[in-house]
């Protein structure tokens, strides 16, 4: 009897085993997809990832799989490598990185149908010069029909036939049903009479939905600054023994913003490629694809594909055989997902943007970071990897002090452009004064006038979305709070609803306070709806426009107001994170950081490292090609010495005070960290078993643990969240430390009391 061990999609551990019927047992490999049964009435498409003889337990019911979906694998041997790594590293179970890795499409039956076009082809009553000339004749009473008829002729070639029989001498241009349509501004029931006479015909052919145009313009390719050069030469591959001679085949590219790493992408691309290579050029957000794009096809053209969670199932399906394919492309450009397409020669990483903290998978599982395993993944594959930013993340920086990257900077802008002037104003004094009343210092608001009376761009930054953060009675204190989280209610102004950003609860914004009937609800707080109305206001001949997730929740949102923004049809821009990420704008003079202190406030050893990044990123955008930039820096704590660092920019000193701290309180890069979170819909039980947890880890890892305690937001989704923190040193074995939080949970899951409790991993969170 044959057997596979298949993956399935759901969070289990462990392989399942099946048996192969006799008539499947030619069909089944590994790496192809089966149906199988699960439970008394499920199926599940499951993935073959052994076939083999091996007798189970005799006392074991072994199922048989009921159909084979694929001729050939639809994944590499490396890839299954990669998913078991990922699985072991970040302690999910493979089922959980099947449903991760794979698009849509090829987890369900009736998920993906390749794309159809209808298709016309001359008739049965036309095979000849002769027929369709009777044809033409005999279509002189039915004006419109002759007018497609022959429009089909000219766009087929048919009207330049000189011979009696065509169809062994002559190539027939294929010529799509809505093509002659257009060309004759006819319509589907004039088409269908002609095919009714037999003197057209109609079929069906599978057509692909990825942009297979524009050939490859490598003369394109902009000729390198002598700074660039040298960081090109630097990074660019020679070889010592076969192997690349950059340290470990890493390398971290230190460049200020607008210093032209991207010019020294497309050189380090266009190598790889004249040597055969494949290249993934992965970034932290879905907008910076869309200038991106424009820059690599420019250059690359068909050579270029793009993957990320905006395409469709099925493009994404398309991508993903095309990768499988005798012709992949040759440089895939996406965000974090695009590591888990198939790759046959890998020989160049690029993570632009490095430090960015969407990289990192929150939720669901697999909790991963996208740098880390694309650095896995070079690795097993000889490939080199870039890792380019402004604002190098502290464990990057260190690994390249400590000579385990190597680090090659560019400190001065392209063309020697100067870095923006960044102001600091003190809000709270301001506000002391009675000098600023609203969110926006006269400091801001005169800068923005005198930039949109010169023509010029503004962009204002607010790490908030909806209109207000928080709804209140001025009368009794009630305030909306989410009936299955432990958060406030967001006012969004647009819908006319309070909405909850953990669970999506949304409630019809009330008009009077629901516990004492008055009418006097105020909003605290600003998000960037309310942003958007002020700004508004204040400037009402500027042309605005908004940046977050409730406008950009589409693939073309994005690409609109980019475009519009780059092209001048919008002059003010307003954005939460999405804005600091990279995006290049000629025109932009002056950015304004609302509120600083929101980044630098939060409960999290991040912050101030969060905080740095976000406010030198999106100060990076103004005074790129023209004037020097000016940024308006609002805070209340203008004195915090990493204020200093983000206006003199300089990383370097911000990078030692961080290191100190991080030195002194054991947090990375000193450390390890591995969050465990237990989750249940009982407080109590919850709350014991965390403590259960905590105690038999400490039996393995004594003041290595931290917790119980309770998250800042410690209820979701109707769910108790309790939290345990893990510090391990950098030297201690991984699969040593991960058996031993393995057996303490299994142990405690042996009590019957937490048969529905959730527990799961965030390994190295950010």
């Amino acid at each position: 009897m044959l057997y596979v061990d298949v993956i399935l999609p759901v969070p289990l551990d462990g392989l399942f085993t099946y048996s192969v019927p006799t008539e499947l047992e030619d069909k089944v490999q590994p790496y192809v997809r089966v149906v199988v049964p699960f439970g008394i009435t499920k199926t599940h498409i499951a993935l073959v990832v052994r076939v083999h003889r091996d007798a189970p337990d005799s006392d074991i019911k072994i199922k048989p799989i009921i159909s084979v979906l694929d001729a050939s694998p639809v994944l590499l041997p490396q890839q299954y490598k990669l998913w078991q790594w990922i699985s072991n590293y970040y302690m999910c179970p493979l089922g959980d990185v099947l449903v991760a890795a794979l698009p849509q499409g090829m987890k369900k039956t009736d998920s993906y149908r390749p794309k159809m076009e209808t298709y016309i082809h001359i008739g049965a009553n036309c095979q000849n010069e002769r027929s369709i000339h009777n044809a033409l004749d005999m279509l002189c009473r039915s004006p419109k029909q002759l007018e497609v008829f022959t429009t089909y002729l000219q766009l087929s070639g048919l009207d330049s036939l000189q011979f009696t029989v065509y169809s062994s001498q002559f190539t027939v241009k294929e010529v799509t049903r809505e093509e002659l349509i257009n060309a004759s501004h006819a319509t589907t029931p004039i088409v269908k009479a002609l095919v009714d006479k037999g003197f057209l015909m109609l079929y069906d052919k599978e057509v692909g939905r990825l942009n297979t145009e524009g050939e490859p313009h490598p003369e394109r390719i902009k000729p390198l600054s002598e700074a660039q050069q040298k960081a090109f030469e630097q990074l660019s591959l020679s070889t010592v023994n076969g192997k690349p001679s950059t340290v470990n085949g890493l390398s971290l590219l230190h460049g200020v913003t607008s210093s032209g790493k991207t010019e020294i992408y497309i050189h380090l691309i266009q190598e790889a490629i004249d040597r055969g290579e494949q290249v993934m050029y992965l970034l932290p957000e879905i907008a910076l694809t869309v200038q991106m794009t424009q820059r690599l096809q420019h250059v690359f053209g068909n050579r270029l594909g793009i993957y990320h969670s905006k395409y469709s199932d099925a493009e994404r399906v398309e991508i993903w055989q095309k990768q499988l394919s005798s012709e992949p492309y040759d440089v895939i450009l996406g965000a974090r997902s695009a590591v888990f397409l198939p790759y046959q020669r890998l020989g160049l990483v690029i993570i632009d943007e490095e430090h960015e903290t969407s990289f990192k998978q929150q939720d669901p599982a697999p909790r991963y970071h996208a740098r880390s395993v694309a650095m896995m993944m070079a690795q097993w594959a000889k490939a080199r990897v870039v890792l380019g930013t402004a604002t190098p993340s502290a464990e990057s920086y260190y690994n390249a002090m400590q000579g385990k990257y190597r680090l090659v900077e560019l400190k001065q802008r392209y063309k020697d452009l100067q870095l923006p002037k960044i102001t600091v104003v003190n809000t709270k004094d301001l506000y002391r004064r009675k000098i600023m009343r609203g969110i926006l210092s006269p400091q801001l608001e005169q800068a923005i006038r005198e930039a949109l009376g010169r023509g010029e761009q503004a962009i204002v930054f607010q790490n908030r979305r909806g209109f207000s953060l928080i709804v209140e009675c001025h009368q009794c204190g009630w305030s909306p709070r989410c009936p299955h989280c432990d958060v406030a209610l967001t006012h969004h102004k647009t819908t006319n609803t309070l909405t909850c950003h953990y669970c999506g609860y949304t409630m019809r914004m009330p008009q009077v306070c629901p516990e004492c009937g008055n009418a006097d609800l105020y909003n605290r707080g600003a998000g960037t709806e309310k942003v958007e109305d002020i700004i508004a206001a204040t400037f009402p001949n500027a042309r605005v426009a908004r940046m977050d997730l409730d406008t950009t929740r589409t693939r073309n949102a994005y690409e609109r107001i980019i475009a519009e923004f780059s092209s001048g049809k919008t002059n003010l821009l307003i954005g939460t994170q999405m804005v600091t990420k990279g995006l290049d704008f000629d025109n932009v003079s002056v950015v304004g950081i609302l509120s600083a202190d929101t980044m630098l406030n939060q409960p999290d050893f991040h912050a101030y490292e969060h905080a740095f990044m976000m406010m030198t990123q999106v100060a990076g955008r103004a005074g790129r090609k023209g004037r020097r930039g000016q940024v308006i820096l609002q805070t209340s704590r203008p004195d915090l010495p990493v204020i200093s660092h983000i206006v003199n920019n300089n990383f370097e000193a911000f990078f030692r005070s961080l290191m100190k701290e991080r030195k002194a309180f054991r947090y990375p890069p000193f450390a390890r960290l591995i969050y465990i979170y237990l989750k249940h819909k009982d407080e109590s039980l919850v709350n014991s078993a965390a403590i259960e947890l905590g105690s038999r880890l400490r039996q393995s890892f004594a003041d290595r643990v931290l917790g119980p305690d309770k998250p800042s937001v410690s209820r979701i989704k109707s769910l108790y969240i309790r939290k345990l923190v893990l510090k391990l040193e950098t030297n201690l074995s991984i699969s040593a430390t991960r058996a031993a939080i393995r057996q303490a949970v299994a142990a405690m899951m042996q009590d019957a009391r937490y048969k529905s409790l959730l527990v799961y991993y965030d390994v190295d969170p950010v």
